[in-house]
């Protein structure tokens, strides 16, 4: 006998409609291959011009989530709508009332996580977020089911599509950032307003639900250091790429001896590591484990299928088992008392610089960074553009060796405060 089950989907984007052309349309699939009769019971969106163009019976149109919640037929309630505010409170009202919540919302597991699972526990209901990190890709489920034998040491990943294709076409066609923008807000790649991707806020806070679960301690995004690419180059794409590296926007987690390593950044990695053939919108989670070494999931990181192929995921796994499973860690608003966060911590450098064409220029230069402790791989002259040439000046490009984040700022103080050489960018530099 199949098990029924039905859903209530609140918002119909992108995320909400993808979810219900895939229930809709597995239906049978779903019945054969998992014996449960998955059926959408009712939709809330304030939009009837979506809910009739993806021909939802009227009958399940919500008036609000009094209505939801009251239909004895809804089991799951599945929230895409996004941010924090009548999410967060549709949520909240679906859990207090007994439902299991399947999520999308990355911002809103990352800041509530904890207010939502207290919630959860004490009604004895389920609350799922695959679909919160890394669209269709199965991060979660992994780290929760997959790689649980062992302690993860370090978690790299592209999380984030529309940075991941700004930076692509930035290095395989040369455009500038803000051309590249546009462009990918034309293709519906970005959105009107791009801060919370090109910023780096989506990715630190998808790396603030991954960290918690790979590292099993409550890891507050306020505590992990971001940068976004708003200010990258494409020359300094061009010179990377020339030194054999490949920039991506990565999402950072280690736990080391000194403690825990959270940051987002725009990096520089090796031509050969597998991260660096992560193109366009596609992402990829790159982590070590101490027995299973080294496990890389990749594939899209959005849309509308491949996340809603993640949200399904989760109604799928809350439909057929009877035991919920909440974080393996103590989760609240902070950190647990006691945890370690690295802030001064180690890394190459990319320097660009642009520095007086006179001769004593370089020694001046090698001797700066040695005063602070910073070791030089190498360095490359680079042809000037014609205001550089104008003004007597070249360009240097410098890449270090491994060191301290707070030595890294001590050159870049010294440089501003030096009449011959001024740092135009610093990239990071991962082995």
């Amino acid at each position: 006998m199949a098990k029924k089950i039905g859903v209530a989907i609140l918002g119909l984007g992108v995320v909400g409609g993808g979810t219900y052309q895939t229930i809709v349309d597995h239906h049978d699939f779903y019945l054969k291959t998992q014996r449960i009769d998955l059926t959408v019971e009712m939709v809330l969106d304030k939009s009837e011009e979506r809910l009739t163009q993806l021909g939802i019976p009227k009958e399940c149109w919500a008036n609000g989530i009094e209505e939801v919640l009251a239909n004895p037929n809804v089991d799951i309630v599945v929230e895409t709508i996004g941010g924090v505010g009548a999410a967060k409170q549709f949520v909240t009202a679906a859990l207090r009332d007994g439902k299991t919540v399947v999520t999308s919302n990355k911002e809103l597991i990352c800041k509530y996580s904890h207010e939502l699972e207290e919630i959860a526990k004490r009604m004895g209901c389920g609350l799922y977020y695959e679909a919160s990190c890394v669209g269709g890709v199965p991060i979660i489920r992994t780290l929760l089911d997959g790689v649980q034998a062992n302690k993860i040491q370090t978690m790299m990943g592209i999380v984030n599509g529309t940075t991941n294709y700004i930076l692509t076409k930035m290095s395989n066609e040369g455009a500038d950032y803000a051309e590249t923008l546009k462009e990918a807000q034309r293709l519906g790649y970005a959105e009107f307003d791009p801060t919370n991707d090109v910023e780096g806020f989506d990715s630190m806070y998808k790396l603030s639900i991954l960290s918690s679960m790979a590292f099993h301690t409550k890891v507050p995004y306020a505590n992990i250091f971001r940068e976004g690419i708003s200010k990258i180059e494409a020359r300094d794409i061009a010179y990377g790429k020339a030194q054999g590296y490949t920039l991506k926007l990565l999402a950072i987690g280690k736990q080391t001896e000194k403690g825990i390593e959270v940051r987002v950044h725009p990096t520089f990695i090796h031509n050969s590591h597998p991260l660096a053939s992560v193109n366009d919108s596609f992402n990829a989670v790159y982590m070590t484990g101490d027995a299973v070494d080294d496990i890389m999931l990749y594939g899209r990181g959005a849309g509308a299928l491949p996340t809603a192929s993640a949200v399904v995921s989760d109604i799928i796994h809350a439909a057929t088992h009877s035991e919920v499973k909440y974080s393996t860690f103590k989760n609240e608003a902070t950190a647990e008392k006691g945890t370690k966060f690295v802030t001064d911590f180690s890394s190459a450098y990319y320097f660009r610089l642009t520095v007086e064409d006179k001769l004593g220029t370089l020694a001046k230069l090698c001797n700066m960074f040695a005063k602070c402790n910073v070791s030089i791989v190498e360095i490359v002259q680079k042809p000037g553009n014609e205001t550089e040439k104008a003004e007597g000046k070249i360009p240097l490009v410098i890449i270090t060796h491994a060191t301290a984040e707070s030595s890294m700022e001590r050159v870049v103080e010294k440089i501003k405060e030096s009449d011959f050489a001024a740092v135009q960018t610093v990239i990071r530099v991962e082995a």
